[in-house]
């Protein structure tokens, strides 16, 4: 089974790319979509206890555990130190499943994959990418977004440019669906005939 890691800045169209996979039948695990379902339930009562006040009726109140972590490192550090090997659990749940079922390729969509290292946990790694002026125009087109919400988001990622040196396949999103469509299976008859890296 060959493993592929999604990844891609802010507003470069990597759910929608997550989704032109899955459209191919391949199964996607989403690392964002883990972490809600993790906050609406076994990481409710864990967060509360680091974070008293954070939670309601067992369920994490994100506006209030983002005024206790955003801006502080070693919050953040403490919720990650929680949240991460969750995920984990639940990303290594979905392999095996996918393994039983005998699924030939699996994507794994993890917004900071580098960042954490996580592109060592894979065969290959795609990187969605669009020129600068869509992604900020995708980016400012999001309620409640701001230039400098967007700017604090962007300095916590790395820049594209180097994501895209580190990629074994891009998918630009910049010419639209259909084009998108046509990088994502070419890249689907690629991993038809790699080798598993682990």
């Amino acid at each position: 089974m060959i493993v592929l890691g999604l990844t891609g800045s802010i507003g470069m169209g990597k759910t929608t790319t997550a989704r032109l996979f899955a459209e191919e039948g391949v199964p996607v695990h989403d690392a964002d979509a883990a972490v809600h379902r993790l906050y609406d339930g076994e990481a409710g009562g864990l967060i509360e206890r680091e974070f008293p006040g954070t939670t309601v009726a067992g369920r994490v109140d994100r506006t209030r555990l983002a005024g206790r972590v955003v801006g502080d490192p070693q919050a953040l550090k403490r919720l990650e130190a929680i949240v991460h090997p969750l995920v984990r659990k639940s990303e290594n749940a979905f392999l095996e499943d996918a393994r039983r079922r005998g699924a030939p390729v699996v994507v794994l969509d993890i917004p900071l994959l580098f960042e954490t290292g996580g592109d060592a946990r894979v065969d290959a790694v795609v990187v969605v990418t669009a020129p600068v002026e869509v992604q900020r125009e995708r980016v400012l087109a999001r309620p409640s977004m701001t230039a400098e919400k967007f700017e604090a988001l962007l300095a916590k990622q790395m820049p594209d440019a180097e994501k895209r040196r580190r990629a074994d396949f891009i998918v630009d999103s910049g010419h639209g669906l259909e084009p998108a469509r046509a990088q994502v299976r070419d890249i689907l008859a690629k991993a038809a005939t790699m080798t598993p890296r682990r």
